[in-house]
């Protein structure tokens, strides 16, 4: 059959059902061109995967996106998960999100804390919770996915506490968080293979300078979320030399490491709504354009496979050199700006934070007071005026009671009158 179908080209020529040679070179270069695109956009695959039973994993934004992912795969691999979530552990989204994870996963270990990044109130109270404990909690890794950014066009917000969304969410959240757990890291063994992994984004290098104030006027959502990013990864590389010069009681080095992962360009939650301006019209564009976003941006599982290494590889652990440094296509990449390593610069970013968080709860203990003062003072009013319908009503059905008597008494003596007439009557 070869040899009759060969001889045919080349006697007669190409069958008619053949498509011109040219064709088929543009649609083979073109179906080419797509798929190296695709592979090169997906990013590299994570190496390493190893058993995770025993670890404690604490991480913020699980529910969605990288952080959902990154979940998933960390509990697949045995690991106990911690979910730091804004909604409580009660509500019935989250805990068929968690029920769900335990079936797919076959574990169980997996649970939620309610932590509002928003509100540094949420986060204190979760944190002060997890170091009360004695002993102190297992803690093997904590990692950072939760994020927030404001879609181009938006008016700048603030949250509840009178901190600009943004920067609160992406930087001082995460920043007070580890404050606070800083003794419970501190505590761990020194044979515990301790990480704290940081996503960024490649965003930190258009941002402004640190020691600029990014004042109401020239903010914009793309300055505050770049700058957000620059601070976060300041602190963490400031937050690294900050655990290493802490002296062990044993005199042993310090097993804790700072990590930061770029997970690239990635199809989440966040981006979209970057994208499409968080409106409607632009959710219809990205969907009738779709294929360019899937064609140039990474899936949130290829997205979540940097931060998967930074967790499960045994080359940028404790005693692999240094901590704060950056991965990204699961590899140590060095960072794009130099003022990241400015210790001037850090040395203000973390007074000038210390100082926001302690005024700010200040402020925000004193106003819980006034409201708890308040609300007493309602709760002793309604009390009392309680009491007072209590008394009132008794009052009210006493005379009731003393009228119904009277009326009672009156009705008697009537009837008694009548009977002496009428025996008088019969007398006579």
């Amino acid at each position: 059959m070869p040899i009759p179908f060969l001889a045919s080209l080349v006697f007669d020529g190409l069958p008619p059902w053949m498509p011109e040679p040219m064709n088929i070179v543009k649609y083979t270069t073109a179906i080419t061109a797509i798929a190296f695109t695709k592979w090169y956009t997906s990013g590299t695959s994570n190496p390493a995967e190893c058993d995770l039973h025993g670890r404690v994993v604490l991480i913020t934004g699980g529910t969605s996106g990288i952080g959902a992912v990154t979940a998933f795969e960390l509990a697949r691999c045995g690991a106990q998960i911690v979910l730091l979530t804004h909604a409580p552990s009660d509500d019935p989204f989250l805990v068929e999100f968690v029920q769900d994870m335990r079936e797919r996963t076959a574990n169980q270990l997996i649970y939620a804390e309610q932590v509002d990044l928003s509100s540094l109130h949420s986060i204190r109270q979760f944190a002060t919770r997890w170091i009360d404990n004695v002993p102190p909690r297992r803690l093997d890794t904590i990692i950072l996915c939760g994020a927030t950014l404001t879609p181009p066009g938006s008016a700048r917000t603030e949250t509840a506490e009178g901190i600009e969304t943004t920067w609160m969410v992406n930087y001082l959240a995460n920043f007070h968080l580890l404050g606070i757990l800083s003794p419970a890291i501190r505590a761990q063994p020194f044979d515990r293979d301790l990480r704290i992994i940081v996503p960024t984004c490649s965003a930190y290098i258009a941002s402004p300078p640190l020691d600029k104030v990014l004042d109401k006027k020239d903010w914009s959502p793309k300055r505050a979320y770049a700058r957000s990013k620059l601070a976060l990864m300041v602190f963490a590389k400031t937050y690294q030399k900050h655990l290493d010069s802490y002296k062990r009681p044993d005199k042993l080095p310090m097993n804790a490491r700072i990590i930061m992962v770029d997970p690239g360009l990635t199809r989440t939650p966040g981006m979209r709504r970057w994208i499409t301006r968080g409106s409607i019209w632009g959710l219809l564009v990205y969907m009738v354009l779709y294929a360019l976003s899937w064609l140039f941006m990474k899936s949130s599982y290829m997205g979540a496979q940097s931060i998967l290494f930074a967790a499960m590889d045994s080359s940028v652990g404790p005693g692999r050199g240094a901590g704060g440094k950056l991965i990204k296509e699961c590899m140590m990449v060095d960072c794009a700006r130099k003022d990241l390593d400015d210790e001037e610069v850090a040395k203000k970013l973390w007074e000038a934070s210390d100082k926001l968080i302690e005024e700010t709860e200040k402020l925000q203990a004193a106003k819980r007071a006034k409201a708890k003062k308040e609300e007493e003072k309602r709760k002793e009013e309604a009390k009392r005026v309680e009491q007072v319908e209590e008394i009132e009503a008794l009052v009210e059905s006493i005379k009731m009671g003393k009228a119904k008597e009277a009326a009672a008494q009156k009705g008697g003596s009537k009837g008694a009158k009548k009977s002496k007439s009428g025996a008088k009557t019969a007398a006579k």
